[in-house]
């Protein structure tokens, strides 16, 4: 067996027990499944609202190792998009035009063919191209030192994570001085006019809590970073989207090694808020694999859980009418989209 199927086994076998997990008792006063749950707020199954983002991961590889990742991606991942599956996500959005394309990994400006893909997106007409970066990415080699223009050529909205505006916390989520490469990075986004009033340029921040707690207050989180990035650093961003952290992967094992598992699912569950049902990323958003694998949401991608099987599960095969009739696939890890305000890859859904 190759180390790249090798690697692919592990993964799986990870994500199995991961759903084991998952689908043990945790809730203290409460064991109805996030299923039942719907059920009892009017949905006897999850249903699309329509396809209209197209979210591509280009591969798990990335230059950082953070302790929350769901991706589990790091230096080590080799997973990579191939151009030949790149080019059948250009065909499929020149074909059914859809409005926003969410490009993530890993890095996914680490994957060589990152610059053709983008470049070929916005031929075949996408509208909106989001690029998941992670800051650090831009100063790490010479050759990325030019993404802030070539995303600006190409018109990127570029969302990045920051999990506080100050180094304290941001580098013990995510590493040692990585708050001053991103902060560093965030200057020659601005340099360029990435979050500059005016300038149509949109730069987006990503706050996820650094522990076993849901975020606050997106507004008010907002204020904060803008209040104190401009004052400390002279940063300027357009947004900041709060995410709360899925029991997923890096995060799962964080959660299950400082004994705070079930301490969490049951905070989750009982934040659970029927109105942030409708807003679900997952009823709007395909999510696609390295490999050309369908997903309802890449938090299902990670515990290798494809949409169902009459819809199409490979994007050789991909059949719009199909997936926007198909049910949603659900778990437990749902409690962590519905719970608060609600969260989404576009932060907060009520």
């Amino acid at each position: 067996m190759t180390k790249s199927l090798l690697a692919q086994s592990h993964t799986f076998a990870n994500s199995q027990k991961q759903l084991a997990h998952l689908n043990g008792p945790f809730f203290e006063n409460d064991n109805l499944t996030f299923q039942e749950h719907l059920k009892n707020n009017g949905h006897s199954t999850l249903k699309p609202t329509g396809l209209d983002i197209f979210q591509i991961n280009l591969g798990y590889m990335c230059n950082q190792t953070c302790k929350h990742c769901h991706v589990d991606a790091g230096p080590d991942r080799k997973e990579i998009m191939t151009r030949d599956t790149m080019q059948i996500c250009v065909d499929l959005v020149r074909k059914h035009k859809f409005s926003t394309i969410d490009l993530t990994g890993g890095a996914p400006e680490m994957n060589p063919d990152f610059r053709w893909f983008v470049t070929e997106l916005k031929k075949a007409g996408a509208k909106e191209i989001i690029v998941r970066c992670n800051l650090t990415i831009i100063v790490a080699n010479k050759k990325y030192h030019s993404l802030p223009e070539f995303f600006k050529e190409h018109e990127v909205r570029v969302v990045s994570s920051l999990p506080y505006y100050a180094a304290s916390k941001t580098d013990r989520q995510r590493g040692n001085g990585v708050f001053d490469r991103s902060i560093k990075a965030l200057k020659m986004l601005n340099d360029v006019g990435y979050g500059q009033p005016g300038s149509g340029l949109i730069l987006d921040l990503v706050y996820n809590p650094a522990g076993a707690f849901l975020p606050g207050n997106q507004v008010e989180l907002e204020n904060n970073f803008k209040k104190e990035l401009i004052e400390r650093h002279d940063v300027v961003f357009n947004q900041l989207l709060c995410i709360t952290n899925l029991p997923i992967s890096r995060f799962l094992d964080y959660l299950v090694k400082s004994e705070n598992y079930e301490d969490y699912m049951n905070k989750l569950l009982t934040a659970f808020n029927p109105g942030a049902i409708e807003g679900l990323m997952c009823r709007n958003t395909v999510s696609i694999d390295w490999e050309g694998y369908l997903y309802d949401c890449d938090f299902n991608q990670m515990l290798h859980l494809k949409v169902e099987k009459a819809a199409g599960q490979h994007i050789s095969e991909f059949d719009l009418e199909a997936l926007n009739k198909r049910d949603i696939i659900v778990n437990q890890h749902c409690f962590g989209c519905t719970a608060g305000a609600g969260s989404s890859c576009q932060g907060t859904t009520t």
